[in-house]
């Protein structure tokens, strides 16, 4: 009886479904993790090269947009895609988990308003994306000011902080546009004028880099008041942030070739 027990648990074992992985599972699983781990490191490093040439493309999406017969949401589909870019490299986890949600909120409110022809909550839904937007700069802008050696990403995140402002201020003058009409006037043209997302970016850029060209103009003291800040906050960042990440970048090359800089031009001494 003891050994037809015994019998019967193993037979019982053996047909029962086992937890242990196959060695083919294993190895999968493993091969897995560390592509995706992979892919995430990689990632991390170049993490915003990526954020500056998307939005790059952007940039190019803004005239093109007409002329190519595109829709009208795919501008809107770029900035958003750009603000999640954004978010994603920032380094604090306490920040990524804030943000991260509230733009998810951010992005499902809006799809959900435009499902449901609400286009007045539109507005608001853009305003808290330039809220989100200028707080993902300023930490490309930490992550470039804290970089103590000559690397690329530190360049990439000043020049991409640069344009997220350009943009997202565009974002918000058109916001401004929208609640309050008349804020902004169009040279030649009567009221209502057309000021339009594309035409409050291009705005926001050539007050930005201060050309001034002066086809657009402010009404509102509210947007007067936004546009001096604009104005100078670019020339500050101009003047100061970018010439100390291109200078820390040149010393960095410098560092990386000591032979060549000992060597000079004209090769090695004789």
């Amino acid at each position: 009886m003891a050994y037809l027990h015994i019998w019967d648990t193993t037979k019982i074992a053996k047909l029962m479904p086992t937890t242990e992985e196959g060695p083919v599972v294993s190895t999968l699983r493993t091969r897995v993790t560390r592509g995706a781990g992979g892919l995430w490191h990689t990632y991390r490093n170049c993490r915003y090269a990526l954020l500056f040439y998307s939005l790059l493309l952007t940039l190019a999406v803004v005239p093109l947009r007409r002329a190519l017969g595109f829709p009208t949401g795919l501008l809107e589909l770029f900035l958003a895609l750009n603000l999640l870019a954004a978010v994603l490299p920032i380094r604090g986890r306490k920040t990524r988990r804030v943000l991260l949600p509230c733009l998810m909120v951010v992005f499902v409110g809006q799809g959900s308003t435009s499902w449901l022809d609400q286009a007045a909550l539109v507005p608001m839904y853009l305003a808290l994306w330039t809220v989100v937007a200028l707080l993902a700069a300023a930490s490309a802008l930490r992550f470039a000011l804290g970089a103590r050696v000559g690397d690329r990403e530190p360049l990439y995140a000043g020049l991409s902080a640069y344009l997220l402002a350009g943009l997202f201020f565009g974002v918000f003058y058109w916001v401004l546009e929208r609640t309050w009409a008349g804020s902004f006037a169009i040279a030649g043209e009567g009221a209502p004028s057309d000021f339009s997302l594309p035409a409050a970016i291009y705005f926001s850029f050539v007050t930005l880099t201060t050309l001034g060209y002066g086809d657009i103009t402010p009404r509102s003291e509210v947007g007067r008041g936004l546009a001096i800040v604009e104005a100078v906050a670019g020339q500050l960042y101009l003047a100061v942030m970018i010439a100390r990440l291109v200078s820390l970048y040149a010393a960095g090359e410098g560092k990386g070739n000591p032979r060549e800089a000992q060597d000079g031009p004209e090769g090695p001494a004789p």
